[in-house]
């Protein structure tokens, strides 16, 4: 009987406190979030939770605001090279991974932005993931690097969202990148005349798009 009761007890809190998770949520499932606590522990719980607050603040603004909150938001996370995070030389973590282990390196930046403004209604034909070219201040050397792009017409030059220069500026601002190739859900894009146009080939079929799209 007492075995019984506790059991009880157990399950009446259990709910209680699942309860609690979800009123406390608007665009994230109390299931995800349970599902990320079990396995990156409750500092990761607290990052997605702020998450789906700025989701849920960042709704009713207009497009520039969701923009700056939404870099702003990611761009707090700490960077972390692939083979020192993963252990891989090339990982594209999902959002709940990066979040998940509160570290990332490029991509997983312009990943999770990409998908949160789709989140807050952004079409996914003004948004594009931009591989880049990156030059490094006070040398003549260059790095890969990826950033998230924003065509507010198919014409505009894009607003970059990036984290290494933190601030929201135009493409035609950002002399320090070179665009090669650009990508969302539905397309794959070669830049032409050093950036300044592109045209699309085909689906996007990146192997590393697929793997993350497979985890998510």
């Amino acid at each position: 009987m007492r075995n019984k009761t506790y059991l009880i007890v157990f399950l009446s809190i259990s709910f209680l406190i699942s309860a609690i998770t979800a009123q406390n949520l608007f665009n994230i499932s109390s299931k995800k979030l349970e599902a990320v606590t079990e396995k990156y522990g409750e500092k990761a719980a607290s990052r997605v939770k702020y998450w789906d607050k700025i989701i849920e603040t960042s709704k009713d603004k207009d497009i520039l605001h969701k923009l700056k909150n939404v870099n702003d938001f990611f761009n707090k996370i700490k960077y972390s090279r692939d083979n020192l995070h993963w252990g891989k030389n090339d990982y594209w973590a999902s959002p709940f991974e990066f979040l998940g282990t509160g570290a990332g390196d490029c991509e997983d930046y312009a990943i999770a932005k990409y998908f949160t403004l789709r989140q807050l209604g952004v079409p996914d034909e003004k948004l594009r993931i931009t591989y880049v070219k990156l030059k490094q201040r006070g040398t003549k050397y260059e790095q890969a690097h990826m950033v998230l792009t924003y065509y507010h017409k198919p014409t505009s030059t894009p607003i970059v969202l990036d984290n290494v220069n933190k601030r929201l500026k135009l493409a035609s601002k950002r002399p320090d990148l070179t665009p090669i190739y650009s990508f969302n859900a539905n397309g794959l894009w070669q830049a032409k005349n050093k950036g300044r146009t592109s045209v699309k080939v085909g689906k996007n079929n990146l192997k590393n798009w697929k793997s993350m799209m497979s985890r998510i």
